[in-house]
C-alpha cells in the first residue's frame, strides 16, 4: 500500500495534545485523519480532517470508528480492549496491537509481566479492593510496610491514582476499588527511555532523559536531555527499555520511566505504549521528533534519526493552583524573548489546577544554560484563568 496516497486515512484514538502534536507530522505527508474523542473541544479538532464525537471505552463507537480507516493508532491507552481485537481480528492494522494494550492497561498486570519477564522493578502486592489492602495491613497478612506507594490499576494520570502512604490515616478518602501497594524506592533520579519499534521489527531508541517532578502534584515539571548520569548508567537504562520493549512486542513509540537507585540500579516503574511527556522535547531538540517516529514505526518506514542536535528541556506548563475556567497565559510575550525556547500551547479552554496546559522547550549548546533558562521560563510564565484579571 502506498501510505502516502490520497485515499489512505489514519485514525486515532483521543483526541488531546498528543495528538494534536501528531497531526502537526502528518502534515508532511498525504495522509488523511480521522479523531475520536469524548469532548467536542478536543486539541485534535482543529487538526484533523474528520473529528467523531464518542466514547473511548464504547465498543460500538470505537469499532465503527476503526472501521473507517486503514491504520489505528491511540494517544491514550484507556480505550475499549474488545473492540480493537475485532478489529485486528478482521484485517485491521492496530498499532500498538490489543495484546501489547492489555498487558499495560492495568498496572497490575503490568508490574506482574515485569516479574514474569525478570525486567527489573519495584516490590510490589495486587489487592482487587482498597477495603482488602486495609485488611491485609490490619491482620499483619502481608510484609507491606509503611511507607509506601498506593496506586489504582485503572484510569490513573498525571499524578493521579498516586499516593504515598505514611501511615493508615493516608489510606482515608482513597477509591475502594483494585489497587497495588508498592515498596518505595531509595531512588537518586527518575529517568526515561523512547524506545521506537516499526512493524517490520527495526528499532531505534533516544537518549536517556532525567525527569524532576513537581512535590506536591506528583507531575513531571522539568525533563532534561541528555539525563545528567554516569555514562554507564545510561547504558544500563537503554539495555533496559530494549528488553521491555522486546518482552511487549509493541511497535510505534514506547516510553519506559525508570528509576536510578542510590545503589546504582535500575528499576522499570511504568511504561506508556504512545508519544509521551518524556518526549516532547524532540520536537526540537531531536533530528526526528518522538511524533513523526510513531508514525514511521506504525506504517512501517525506515525509522528517523533519534539523536539530539542540542541540549534541551521541557517545561511542563500547568493550571496554578487557585485558578479553574477560562484560561489566560500570562507573560507568554516575556518567554518568548528568550532565545531557543519554543512555547506549545495544547489549545484546553479552561485551566484548572496541575491541569496539563501546555509545554515549552528550551535548547541550547550549553545544558547548565538551558537549564538556567528553564528556571526563569517556569517562574516567568502563570497558567491562570480570566477571573485573576479582577484581582488587583
Amino acid at each position: 500500500m502506498n501510505y502516502f496516497s490520497s485515499d489512505f486515512k489514519l485514525g486515532i484514538l483521543g483526541g488531546g495534545q498528543l495528538g494534536k502534536m501528531l497531526l502537526a507530522e502528518t502534515r508532511k505527508f498525504d495522509i488523511q485523519t480521522y479523531v475520536l474523542d469524548p469532548s467536542n473541544d478536543a486539541p485534535c479538532k482543529i487538526g484533523c480532517n474528520t473529528f467523531v464525537q464518542g466514547s473511548l471505552m464504547d465498543f460500538e463507537t470505537v469499532y465503527n470508528f476503526g472501521k473507517q480507516v486503514d491504520v489505528l493508532t491511540f494517544e491514550i491507552e484507556l480505550v475499549n480492549l474488545e473492540a480493537l481485537e475485532k478489529l485486528e481480528a478482521e484485517g485491521k492494522k492496530v498499532y500498538p496491537s490489543p495484546k501489547t494494550l492489555k498487558l499495560i492497561q492495568n498496572k497490575g498486570i503490568q508490574k506482574n509481566f515485569y516479574v514474569q519477564n525478570n525486567i527489573p522493578t519495584a516490590n510490589f502486592k495486587r489487592f482487587d479492593s482498597l477495603e482488602n489492602l486495609k485488611s491485609t495491613i490490619v491482620n499483619q497478612q502481608s510484609e507491606i510496610t509503611f511507607p509506601f506507594v498506593w496506586k489504582c490499576t485503572e484510569f490513573g494520570y498525571d499524578g493521579n491514582g498516586v499516593k504515598i502512604v505514611r501511615t493508615t490515616a493516608d489510606l482515608e478518602n482513597l477509591p475502594n476499588i483494585e489497587c497495588i501497594a508498592e515498596e518505595m524506592v531509595p531512588f537518586y533520579n527518575e529517568l526515561a527511555v523512547i524506545v521506537v519499534r516499526s512493524v517490520s521489527g527495526e528499532v531505534a531508541t533516544y537518549p536517556v532523559v532525567e525527569m524532576e517532578f513537581h512535590p506536591e502534584a506528583n507531575q513531571v515539571e522539568y525533563v532534561i536531555c541528555p539525563a545528567r548520569i554516569d555514562d554507564k548508567i545510561a547504558q544500563k537504562a537503554t539495555e533496559i527499555a530494549l528488553q521491555v520493549s522486546k518482552a511487549f512486542h509493541h511497535v510505534g513509540i514506547l516510553a519506559v520511566e525508570m528509576f536510578q537507585t542510590v545503589e546504582g540500579e535500575i528499576l522499570v516503574n511504568e511504561v506508556a505504549p504512545r508519544p509521551h511527556n518524556s518526549g516532547h522535547h524532540t520536537i526540537e531538540a531531536s533530528y526526528t521528533s518522538q511524533f513523526e517516529n510513531h508514525l514511521r514505526a506504525i506504517l512501517n518506514l525506515p525509522l528517523g534519526n533519534c539523536e539530539s542536535k542540542v541540549a534541551g528541556i521541557m517545561v511542563n506548563l500547568v493550571g496554578e493552583e487557585g485558578f479553574s475556567g477560562n484560561v489566560i497565559y500570562e507573560n507568554i510575550e516575556k518567554i518568548m524573548a528568550i532565545e531557543g525556547v519554543t512555547p506549545h500551547i495544547y489549545g484546553k479552554k479552561e485551566t484548572r489546577p496541575f491541569r496539563k496546559m501546555g509545554h515549552v522547550t528550551i535548547v541550547n549548546d550549553n545544558m547548565t544554560e538551558a537549564r538556567k533558562i528553564a528556571e526563569e521560563v517556569k517562574n516567568s510564565i502563570r497558567v491562570i484563568s480570566v477571573q485573576s484579571q479582577f484581582k488587583n
